[in-house]
């Protein structure tokens, strides 16, 4: 809308309000009932807006009192072990952003989690450690550093680390703020140990091919058959896509982590990507519908969200919220750099709801605001 150009003309509420009015409006809230113009231009604004501010959480500060929650309590007691983090503007909805939560799980030598499942989608993004596992509805995996895991909603899922392991730490991903919201989560625990269905990384092994996957077994799920998605393949296939590419002005090299199956996102409610900054990169500013994690998986760099830089290093975690201007620039001029993200974007999409908009002012490059 031109500023010259009043709301009237464009439909939007301008009731002045008098005394017969605010009668008026008493009378409706007593039937449990409003009149929509008095809220109209709050809950339909000219574009989209967001209820999330863009955060930095560093894993310097975060990391030893990951590790003191170890000393506090155990996995039983606590059912996950976890330190989450919370946008400052989505307290009420324990969200790290938008409609995502996230947080910082840790798991010591011989430690496990009672197996459990949740209507809510989870993924993990191994951070540090040896030897920890995950089992999927009976499929146990072993887990390294910057692997990407899934445990699709309702799927039957725990967590260890073998006795000859060390420490692992590792991001939590979950949907839970928006199934909460829908009024559609639950919870229930496994009685008992899973049994073994599959031999150990039977998934990845299966499905995490070159670009091959089983011709003779029938999977029927919505969700990806591939539940790890090794660092080990996935990072040398950024470094080839970089030998041949531009890649993208806003993204620097982003590959998605998809379905081996139908090329689509990993699950029905959260998809996930990696990206790789070469030395020096400095992406342009753009903005879209779309709420965003990041974890930086490699070397260091910063971002300038809505105006304002943040910088960050390996294993910070930083939030990008819907609608928000945001550019990358990594600080190395040898070296590259690797983000990793989770998303909200499969919503988005089979909703209709997502567009993207590039920053054209200043060429691209937002003003920073230290």
């Amino acid at each position: 809308m031109n500023e010259n150009q009043s709301d009237e003309q464009y439909g939007r509420a301008r009731v002045q309000t008098t005394p017969e009015l605010e009668a008026y409006y008493k009378e409706l809230e007593s039937l449990g009932a409003g009149a929509l113009w008095t809220v109209a231009n709050d809950i339909e604004p000219w574009e989209p807006k967001p209820s999330s501010i863009p955060m930095l959480w560093k894993y310097d500060d975060l990391r030893s009192l990951v590790l003191k929650s170890s000393e506090l309590v155990t996995p039983e007691q606590a059912g996950r072990r976890v330190v989450y983090l919370v946008n400052d503007k989505r307290k009420d909805v324990s969200a790290a952003v938008g409609w995502l939560y996230t947080g910082i799980q840790v798991t010591r030598p011989g430690e496990f989690t009672s197996a459990h499942r949740h209507k809510a989608s989870a993924l993990r993004f191994i951070m540090e450690g040896s030897g920890g596992y995950t089992v999927v509805d009976g499929n146990k995996i072993m887990l390294e550093v910057n692997d990407f895991v899934i445990t699709p909603n309702s799927t039957w899922h725990e967590h260890g680390v073998e006795e000859s392991g060390k420490t692992c730490i590792w991001q939590d991903g979950l949907d839970i703020p928006l199934i909460n919201a829908l009024e559609a989560n639950d919870y229930a625990v496994f009685d008992g140990t899973q049994p073994l269905v599959k031999p150990i990384n039977y998934s990845p092994l299966s499905y995490g091919g070159a670009g091959v996957v089983p011709a003779d077994v029938v999977w029927d799920k919505p969700y990806s058959p591939l539940f790890k998605y090794s660092w080990s393949k996935v990072y040398p296939a950024l470094l080839e896509a970089a030998k041949v590419n531009e890649g993208s002005p806003y993204d620097g090299i982003i590959m998605q982590y998809s379905n081996p199956l139908s090329g689509g996102h990993v699950m029905q409610t959260m998809g996930a990507s990696i990206q790789l900054l070469r030395p020096s990169e400095h992406t342009k500013a753009h903005k879209h519908t779309g709420s965003f994690v990041y974890q930086c998986a490699k070397g260091k760099g910063y971002s300038i969200i809505d105006g304002k830089r943040f910088d960050w290093k390996e294993r910070d975690i930083f939030c990008v919220p819907s609608w928000m201007n945001h550019e990358h620039v990594n600080l190395s001029d040898t070296e590259d750099a690797v983000l990793f993200s989770f998303n909200d974007l499969p919503v988005m999409e089979k909703l209709g709801l997502y567009q993207e908009q590039a920053y054209i002012e200043n060429n691209g490059y937002q003003e920073k605001r230290e």
